[in-house]
């Protein structure tokens, strides 16, 4: 079992940033990707930013220039720093560790909420 736990989110104007953290822990020897999801009320989960173990990246369209996810393996940590934020980006952001070990098992946070007033 993977826990996650994400921190970093809150208030921001239009045009400003953030960086989200995500830190993972229990059996980190099992996750091969870890990534960030967005949820917006009304809508469906979506894909915002992976990166895979050997730091690999793949980003959604919408935040591709604006958003950078970085992982420091050492620490067992994802970050996603978001610029250039829009009103549209307001979401609650998961953490996602994605594993092979065993088939496929996806790991998720509880997430944090990122409010983007204009």
């Amino acid at each position: 079992q993977v826990q996650l736990v994400e921190s970093g989110g809150g208030l921001v104007q239009a045009g400003g940033s953030l960086r989200l953290s995500c830190a993972a822990s229990g059996s980190i020897f099992e996750i091969a990707t870890m990534g960030w999801y967005r949820q917006a009320p009304g809508n469906q989960r979506e894909l915002v930013a992976t990166i895979t173990s050997g730091g690999s990246t793949n980003y959604a369209d919408s935040v591709k220039a604006r958003f950078t996810i970085s992982r420091n393996n050492a620490k067992n940590m994802v970050y996603l720093q978001m610029n250039s934020l829009k009103p549209e980006d307001t979401a609650v952001y998961y953490c996602n560790a994605r594993s092979y070990y065993s088939g496929r098992a996806d790991y998720w946070g509880k997430g944090t909420l990122v409010t983007v007033s204009t």
